[in-house]
């Protein structure tokens, strides 16, 4: 147990250095803060990977002052919910559909929500920057992914699934 918390705490600390990370966006909190969240998800499983996310999530929107008010709580849940389908899919050895789905959800599909309050230009602004973020997230993700699996002792089964 003392070793995935270890994991996990590592992949929380990761996702708060990424969200420093931010893109030169009209959001302030778009940042890469999920590659380790997907990492989290793809070595410890769906409960990892989902708080991870919506951590990961909430660090990146305090430290960009908030820009969209409460409606980081509802991302934050929605972060949280891509990360727990990612470990779903990821484990099932679906690797390049778990990362399309991510991107594809965390693009086009979080943002849907906030056209209620903030209007249908608003999230047609916010795809493109939506789309590069979570892309590199994938990208960083599946590259570190084959290495930690090793380091981790997954295939031994030292780091047991949630």
């Amino acid at each position: 147990m003392s070793r995935r918390l270890a994991w996990l705490a590592v992949c929380l600390a990761l996702s708060a250095v990424g969200s420093f990370i931010k893109l030169p966006t009209f959001v302030g909190s778009i940042a890469l803060d999920s590659a380790p969240a997907l990492v989290a998800a793809a070595i410890l499983g769906p409960r990892a990977g989902a708080a991870v996310a919506g951590i990961g999530h909430l660090i990146s929107a305090w430290l960009g002052g908030w820009p969209l008010g409460p409606f980081h709580w509802l991302i934050a849940l929605e972060m949280a919910a891509l990360g727990a389908l990612f470990a779903l899919l990821y484990q099932r050895g679906w690797k390049m559909g778990s990362a399309a789905i991510f991107i594809i959800g965390n693009a086009c599909f979080a943002p849907l929500p906030l056209a209620a309050s903030f209007g249908w230009s608003f999230v047609l602004a916010v795809i493109p920057p939506l789309s590069i973020a979570a892309l590199i997230n994938v990208l960083v993700a599946t590259a570190v992914i084959p290495s930690v699996e090793r380091v981790a002792g997954k295939a031994r089964g030292k780091v047991p699934h949630a």
